[in-house]
């Protein structure tokens, strides 16, 4: 990756950072956390390793996406609307009547959403079938199956993943983030996880263990997925709930925030400010 494209992702990072503030303090609440967390995978994704074309977004030679944990929903419609999929106004109706940005991703209303997703676990079951279809018409598109850590307390999980590993549906990448929180506490406090690589190399995957808030390290870990043809293969993201703003980091309840919250509200504020000053100063 050359310094030019590297400053490029950064930037729609920022973007996409900023986008998640501002469109969930003008809803008054939604999930930040979670949506914080996968920012810089979003930014990888739709800004150097997918196939996609925004003004035909069921073409049948794009990549596919199923973002299983479906209350990270606005890190994704940052990322469609900043690759072009439509209006970056469109953010601002997040969780409003009649929106076409749901809570949690709906296929049927979201130009580049390409499974509804929300209720966890099943993502995980509609990507492998994806990816057995994609195999069965013999294409050469991956889907990208993103799962969070919390999310690995559904038994479905860890079904879909067996069907993966024993087909060896290589052009399913499971990319698992690692942030350590779900709902109502750590995942140690509410259902230890354990050692999520180990368990997936266990269960017959090709794994890499990841900072999933470096993005050149997470593009070549992705590069390294896309390359397997013989097994199954995962990305466990070690991340950040509520990744680039501090306050947000260490905010007990980030899962979740409300803008009722004064702190949380200013916090909000001085961060866009921050980001929008980053993204006007790398455009200039």
């Amino acid at each position: 990756m050359t310094p030019e494209e590297l400053s490029e992702l950064k930037l729609l990072a920022a973007k996409i950072r900023r986008d998640i503030l501002v469109m969930l303090e003008k809803a008054g609440s939604g999930h930040l956390g979670g949506s914080m967390s996968i920012v810089e995978l979003m930014s990888v994704l739709y800004g150097r390793r997918l196939s996609y074309d925004p003004k035909n977004p069921r073409w049948e030679g794009r990549d596919r996406v199923v973002l299983s944990k479906g209350h990270a929903g606005p890190a994704w419609y940052s990322a469609l609307a900043e690759s072009g999929f439509f209006d970056r106004e469109m953010l601002l109706t997040l969780n409003q009547g009649g929106t076409n940005l749901p809570s949690h991703p709906d296929r049927t209303k979201t130009p580049g959403v390409d499974m509804t997703t929300g209720s966890l676990g099943q993502g995980t079951s509609t990507a492998a079938g994806i990816a057995t279809a994609l195999r069965m018409k013999g294409s050469d598109r991956h889907v990208y199956l993103i799962v969070g850590d919390g999310e690995l307390n559904e038994g479905q999980c860890w079904e879909a993943f067996e069907y993966l590993a024993h087909y060896k549906l290589s052009n399913c990448i499971v990319v698992i983030d690692w942030n350590k929180r779900q709902l109502d506490g750590t995942c140690e406090e509410v259902m230890n996880p354990f050692d999520i690589a180990g368990k997936m190399c266990a269960f017959g995957f090709a794994v890499q263990q990841v900072n999933g808030q470096d993005i050149e390290a997470l593009d070549e870990a992705l590069a390294a997925a896309e390359a397997v043809t013989d097994s199954a293969t995962c990305v466990v993201m070690d991340t950040v709930k509520g990744a680039g703003v501090p306050f947000f980091e260490t905010y007990p309840g980030n899962h979740s925030v409300k803008f009722s919250d004064p702190a949380c509200r200013e916090a909000a504020d001085a961060a866009i400010a921050e980001l929008g000053a980053y993204i006007e100063g790398s455009e200039a």
